[in-house]
């Protein structure tokens, strides 16, 4: 990948992370209407603080891809929450699953950036 191109993705990728995981406790985000099911089921999400996690999570993956440290090891993180928003989306409310999805991709374009850091990972012992 161009090196320009990858600098741009990376602090982009950075930024969207922590801009929308502080979110999950500043609260500056409107929040849209969902559907009844797609409703409840955030709501349980909301009681027991896992969406408190997941913003954990998306800030720490955002600063390390805005400060270059450890961003192979957050992209395989952050997958998850990525697999999960998409699949909350396509189950529950699929109306609003656009920045579902390009979390996913931008996920799915670092691991393959990163992905001869994964090679010992990966290599059966």
């Amino acid at each position: 990948m161009n090196a320009k191109l990858f600098l741009f993705l990376r602090i982009f990728f950075g930024i969207f992370l922590v801009f929308f995981g502080l979110d999950h406790f500043l609260n500056y985000i409107p929040f849209p209407e969902m559907a009844p099911e797609a409703n409840a089921y955030f709501q349980n999400l909301l009681s027991t603080y896992a969406m408190q996690l997941v913003g954990v999570v998306e800030v720490t993956a955002g600063l390390a891809f805005i400060f270059n440290k450890f961003g192979a090891l957050m992209a395989l993180i952050l997958m998850s929450v990525s697999i999960n928003a998409v699949l909350f989306h396509l189950s529950l409310d699929p109306a609003k699953i656009y920045g579902a999805l390009v979390l996913l991709v931008l996920n799915i374009i670092f691991l393959y950036a990163y992905r001869k850091k994964y090679n010992t990972l990966l290599t059966a012992v």
